[in-house]
């Protein structure tokens, strides 16, 4: 079972995410939060796999509260979904430093908001390595003022060339064709650069990309 937690201020909301998850026989709803500082009491607590977390709540908004989550070492298999009214909400470059493992707009169709659970709930990125790349292109400006390349000393040369190909966007298989490597190896390099950087899943590789200078806004 895929354990499931819900946080929005308007009950409307969470009642219909609530039902359209609770028809699914693999998805199961552990709780529901109206703000910020309940969302972290029923995460903590819970400890569920996905969490459904609203941008604007009171008592703490949403990104406050996965910045508290994602800083909290009992939670590292819980990953995030910010699920907001805007594709590019103003706050969406800060919740994803904060951790946070994709995104959703609530006007989402129900087969795909019930597909993305799946997929972030397998630790997988919820956006599609160009749909991130796009979205970091439009914000990345708030990133970072100025690259910081500390931390690819830390990786090999082969797997620089590796982070800058996620960085713009590029599929395992993509990887792969580009380096003349097997997607699965193109898989072996992604996964071990997220274990040297400390990268929750993809979406933080696309991040530390941006930060680093590996790929820059246009590229």
């Amino acid at each position: 079972m895929i354990r499931v937690a819900i946080a929005d201020d308007q009950q409307l909301i969470r009642a219909g995410f609530r039902s359209l998850l609770e028809a699914e026989p693999d998805l199961e709803i552990v709780g529901e939060a109206g703000t910020g500082s309940e969302a972290v009491a029923l995460v903590t607590a819970t400890k569920p796999d996905v969490v459904l977390m609203d941008i604007r709540m009171p008592d703490g908004d949403g990104l406050w509260a996965t910045e508290q989550l994602v800083a909290n070492p009992d939670l590292g298999s819980t990953h995030i979904v910010i699920v907001t009214t805007f594709e590019l909400d103003e706050y969406v470059a800060r919740a994803i430093r904060a951790g946070a493992s994709g995104f959703l707009v609530k006007d989402t169709e129900p087969a795909e908001f019930i597909r993305a659970v799946h997929v972030v709930a397998a630790g997988d990125a919820l956006l599609s390595p160009g749909v991130t790349r796009r979205l970091l292109e439009r914000v990345s400006g708030q990133l970072r003022d100025a690259p910081d390349a500390a931390q690819l000393q830390l990786i090999t040369e082969r797997e620089r060339e590796v982070l800058a190909l996620v960085g713009q966007g590029l599929t395992n298989e993509e990887i792969g064709r580009e380096l003349f490597l097997s997607p699965l190896t193109a898989k072996t390099h992604v996964s071990r650069i997220m274990t040297k950087l400390g990268a929750r899943d993809r979406v933080q590789l696309v991040v530390i990309a941006y930060e680093t200078g590996l790929v820059r806004p246009g590229e």
